[in-house]
């Protein structure tokens, strides 16, 4: 994946995919051909990233100040009825004051993990915050690293490095599991709002622990409903 910011004539232009190059999970694979809602929900990362790979060329040619969502596929909403519907395209059709006037940058993609932030959508955001004004970054990851055993290990020391480097005023979404891991995360990320200008969107709230009722076909991203209640966590932060 490349990054190029370039002016000829004098206007920017982008060079970004919104697709990681990577084949689905394996798991995924194998349900696929056997559960329709997991067919459906891999049929949409696509025509998604396309969207929003649109859309970020609109927002980069619109003037405005821009909102840098770095993420997963949870940023790209998949899982919901479209992407405007995912918990970003909720947000940017209802800001709060500090996105009022802001165009979104999205720079998520799905798959991606806390490295890929790190070492891929965090640069890219390096190389526009010099030609554009940004108003806000926003930070959602870790549930791909959770699924692994080789990255659910690296995870707390990684979001460590990650914490170190995000911009000041960044909102960091802590991880809404049980399990050890996520505990790890949120200390982290704790730790880093404690020394650092970083803001907290709250994704423990029982209704985001265990998302009943809120899951979209392949019972794994969130429905529709599972979106809005993310959008307003992230309001709610910001």
């Amino acid at each position: 994946m490349t990054t190029e910011l370039a002016k000829p004539a004098g206007r920017p232009s982008f060079d970004y995919t919104n697709l990681s190059g990577r084949p689905p999970a394996a798991l995924l694979t194998r349900l696929a051909p056997i559960v329709r809602g997991v067919r459906e929900t891999l049929g949409q990362v696509a025509p998604w990233a396309a969207w929003w790979r649109a859309n970020n060329v609109r927002a980069l040619s619109s003037g405005r100040p821009l909102w840098v969502v770095l993420g997963d596929s949870l940023s790209q909403g998949i899982g919901a009825s479209s992407p405007e519907h995912g918990w970003v395209g909720r947000v940017a059709a209802d800001p709060p004051p500090r996105l009022r006037d802001a165009a979104v940058l999205n720079l998520s993609f799905n798959g991606a993990r806390a490295l890929d932030v790190l070492e891929t959508q965090l640069p890219a955001h390096d190389v526009l915050r010099h030609h554009h004004e940004i108003a806000c970054v926003t930070l959602l990851i870790g549930n791909n690293d959770l699924m692994n055993p080789r990255w659910c290990r690296r995870l707390p020391a990684t979001m460590s490095r990650l914490l170190d480097v995000v911009p000041d005023g960044t909102v960091v979404a802590r991880q809404s599991g049980m399990q050890r891991t996520a505990a790890e995360f949120n200390a982290v990320l704790h730790r880093a709002a404690a020394r650092r200008d970083l803001h907290v969107a709250d994704f423990r709230v029982p209704h985001l622990r265990d998302f009943v009722g809120r899951l979209g076909r392949d019972f794994f991203h969130p429905s529709d409903r599972g979106y809005a209640q993310m959008a307003d966590a992230v309001r709610a932060a910001l």
